[in-house]
């Protein structure tokens, strides 16, 4: 046991009892699995759904009160923040899987030692991107081949959204953090939160009232970082006021510093992670510039598609995060006896949820198209007739997203990588390409032909594959690197 360890075991042996009581009103390693997952997953799925709503709501304020380019510089800017924002995403996802399987050992000193690393981390990463960002917003735009009637509104835009960008990363670290505790309550209420004061703020700071001065395309973007950083000082001190486990308390401030070894598997880990979050945006974009051979039409129809879809996808998300959750825990404990029903009791809610939307989206189709595409629009029936094609996918996809997510609680995170890697690029866009020279429908052939390879190789792997670990991520890392100081330290001076 390293020096450190010890001088925190006694305090990781005070907090024992406060563990337990914090954990087990979730019962991840001794409750019903079933129950125990939908508990835990409804509230990933509403702030799910919080998220986009708030950006769906954010674009409607801009289009309302500022037009189409302003509507165009947003999406632009937006589409930068979201490639940012998935590197965090993964990282979260890596340390949300190294919280659970710590705390599934009852380890809470490697746990605060993961906490600090990666805020720490987070930290710094978002202060230089952020930084970095303000001084290159031009080149960025440019380089994105942004419409030149729309750079104007986009710099504004993106210089103040970058001063956003810490609260953002370290947010979506706090709410990784608390799942991988088992509290997936917390962070819906602060999603609540900030989806409010976002919403509440964009027409305010856009027009101005009163003493506030109207700030135009410029203060849709405070008001989105305003409330991104209002909404991380109060979870953090809420975690404070309530003597949350994972909090770094006077005495442990030595945890708020980089260890290598954790630093190590976030990275080898998370980015990954994070890959596969680029991969599917940008097999989305390849697909769009397919639609585009066929005209204005059928992309709006495909667009209205799309916004659907994205709520469709969200119960697999949502059963997905939480399955991670579970299994990191479970694993951590050494409790692999209960990880097979997590799966079952994932993928039968993924199957039951998501076909459940997709059934409903079918049986209204007309009013659910309408809400995008208004009453007469000659899109609505391209619209529907893509989602009879593609809808059910998601259903699929879902499947293959809980066993990837079980997977990566292992620590196994190439093996689903390479497989989406495989499924999209090798699959999903060579086909569309090639079968869209007889027409749109081959674009949506492609892509259910890319779900279908997705599912069959994950499961393939998930069966049959090298996964199933029974160390901890932390501990094999940590020896590793021991080994290789000790090995350096035996070898002879260089001549």
């Amino acid at each position: 046991m390293s020096l450190g360890k010890a001088a925190a075991a006694g305090e990781a042996t005070t907090d024992e009892a406060k563990l337990n009581v914090q954990t087990r009103g979730l019962a991840f390693l001794e409750g019903p699995i079933a129950r125990t997952l939908i508990i835990f997953s409804l509230p990933i799925l509403a702030s799910n759904v919080l998220q986009s709503l708030n950006a769906s709501i954010n674009a409607i304020w801009i289009g309302q009160l500022l037009g189409t380019r302003a509507l165009t510089a947003s999406a632009n800017a937006n589409s930068l923040l979201f490639l940012l924002l998935s590197a965090g995403f993964g990282l979260g996802l890596a340390a949300t899987v190294l919280i659970g399987q710590c705390l599934g050992a009852r380890d809470l000193v490697e746990a605060k030692r993961v906490v600090g690393t990666t805020f720490v981390f987070f930290g710094f990463v978002s202060v230089v991107t952020a930084a970095g960002g303000l001084a290159i917003t031009a080149r960025i735009l440019q380089a994105m081949q942004t419409p030149m009637d729309a750079v104007p509104l986009a710099t504004a835009y993106l210089r103040v959204i970058f001063l956003g960008i810490p609260a953002m990363f370290l947010t979506t670290f706090v709410t990784m953090a608390l799942r991988g505790a088992g509290d997936s309550r917390t962070p819906f209420y602060f999603m609540l939160i900030s989806a409010s004061l976002d919403a509440g703020l964009n027409p305010l700071l856009i027009r101005g009232a009163g003493a506030v001065p109207g700030m135009g395309i410029a203060g849709s973007a405070l008001a989105t970082a305003l409330s991104q950083w209002l909404t991380l000082i109060a979870l953090v001190l809420w975690l404070y006021w309530r003597r949350n486990t994972l909090c770094i308390r006077r005495g442990e401030f030595g945890y708020l510093r980089i260890d290598r070894a954790v630093l190590w598997t976030l990275l080898v880990k998370g980015i990954p992670m994070g890959l596969q979050v680029i991969v599917m945006s940008s097999s989305m974009m390849m697909l769009i510039g397919l639609m585009n051979r066929y005209g204005s039409t059928v992309v709006a129809a495909y667009g209205a598609c799309l916004q659907l879809w994205n709520y469709i996808a969200m119960p697999a998300l949502a059963v997905g995060m939480a399955v991670s959750s579970m299994a990191a825990q479970n694993m951590g404990a050494g409790r692999w006896d209960r990880v097979r029903g997590i799966v079952i009791a994932g993928v039968t809610y993924n199957i039951l949820l998501t076909g459940a939307l997709v059934v409903a989206v079918t049986l209204s189709d007309n009013f659910a198209f309408r809400l995008f595409l208004g009453r007469n629009s000659g899109a609505i029936e391209i619209a529907k007739h893509m989602h009879l094609i593609v809808s059910w996918s998601y259903v699929l996809f879902g499947v293959s997203f809980v066993l990837s997510s079980v997977m990566r609680s292992s620590g196994v995170v190439m093996p689903p990588l390479l497989i989406l890697i495989l499924s999209v690029w090798g699959v999903r866009l060579p086909l569309a390409s090639l079968l869209s020279r007889f027409g749109m429908d081959g674009i949506l052939y492609g892509f259910t032909a890319g779900s279908i390879a997705s599912l069959v190789l994950t499961f393939a792997y998930y069966r049959f594959g090298p996964w199933r670990q029974t160390k901890r991520l932390l501990s094999s890392v940590e020896r590793s690197l021991d080994e290789r100081d000790l090995t350096a330290s035996r070898a002879p001076p260089a001549v």
